[in-house]
């Protein structure tokens, strides 16, 4: 059976996003690294912490009388979750316009083009 991935909202995402990229954190460990970026109190980090940890996309592990946090979903299935639930809410699931409008809006170098050509082959052929 697939397991269902938990819905992140948009705060919440920040906070994931730092323990994707550093790996397990204690909450002070993220308080720090989000505090030159967000305006958000510490006690508000740590309630965001709190809800992850509660849908299950951060595990716990207690170290001593310390607490480290860790994603326990791949931020790349999360990603590609996301992407899918937009797709439908604003595009009614046609994947079409959706790139279409995101490819229109896009700066994109030569090499980025040539790389998203490769991905429509490998789909016409697939």
């Amino acid at each position: 059976m697939k397991k269902e991935l938990p819905r992140i909202a948009d705060s919440e995402w920040r906070v994931m996003q730092v323990l994707w990229e550093h790996g397990p954190q204690t909450a002070n460990d993220v308080v720090n690294v989000l505090s030159g970026e967000v305006k958000w109190k510490p006690r508000t980090i740590k309630t965001l912490i709190s809800r992850l940890v509660k849908k299950g996309a951060i595990k716990v592990t207690e170290e001593g009388y310390r607490y480290r946090y860790s994603a326990a979903v791949a931020e790349s299935a999360c990603v590609r979750s996301e992407t899918k639930s937009f797709v439908r809410r604003v595009y009614q699931g046609a994947a079409k316009p959706a790139l279409a409008a995101f490819l229109e809006d896009a700066d994109l170098s030569a090499r980025e083009i040539d790389d998203l050509q490769k991905v429509l082959d490998r789909k016409r052929k697939g």
